[in-house]
């Protein structure tokens, strides 16, 4: 066996060296964050009594509408990742269940424009909000050096993993329509 000897922890392989126990470390309290915040997740749906899609959308366009900001179903279908057809019947159930509307668009007179409504908001600030004022306070915690180096650390980490997403999309064979 070489000099560096392998082992595995908390799910990965590392050498045994005290840099990558720590940096094994993080991403295991990475791990179990994700693990946690995807609990919170389906705990809020359940609450909410509606799918992971309607949330992520009805959080988007309380977003947009809080910047003042108007969304489209087409706009709406490009954030999720769907076909418009899967869009019309998101929309449509979301209508349904008075978290959506569908107005005018104020410039386009063929557009429509979607937007959450009053009661959605409150609905997601009263299911969320304690939520979010706990982790706020622990990230108030922080000083600004750490707060620097953790919004640094999580940036990198993305781009880390979009790279991945990219390489994967590019190995992909693509189909000509």
């Amino acid at each position: 066996m070489s000099e560096t000897t392998v082992r595995s922890g908390a799910g990965y392989w590392y050498p045994d060296e005290s840099s990558t126990r720590r940096a094994v470390e993080v991403l295991s309290a990475m791990r179990t964050y994700r693990v946690s915040e995807v609990a919170m997740r389906r705990r809020t749906r359940e609450k909410m009594a509606m799918g992971e899609t309607d949330l992520i959308a009805i959080q988007y366009l309380l977003r947009r509408q809080r910047s003042g900001e108007i969304v489209s179903a087409k706009d709406l279908a490009g954030h999720l990742s769907i076909s418009s057809a899967s869009t019309t019947v998101l929309i449509d159930r979301l209508v349904r269940s008075g978290h959506l509307v569908r107005k005018p668009h104020p410039t386009d007179r063929r557009g429509i424009v979607v937007e959450a409504t009053v009661d959605s908001d409150r609905e997601v600030r009263e299911t969320l909000e304690h939520m979010h004022r706990r982790m706020l306070e622990i990230a108030e915690d922080l000083d600004a050096r750490e707060a620097e180096v953790v919004v640094n650390f999580l940036r990198r980490m993305s781009s880390a993993v979009d790279e991945i997403d990219a390489e994967v999309e590019a190995d992909e064979p693509h189909s000509e329509n």
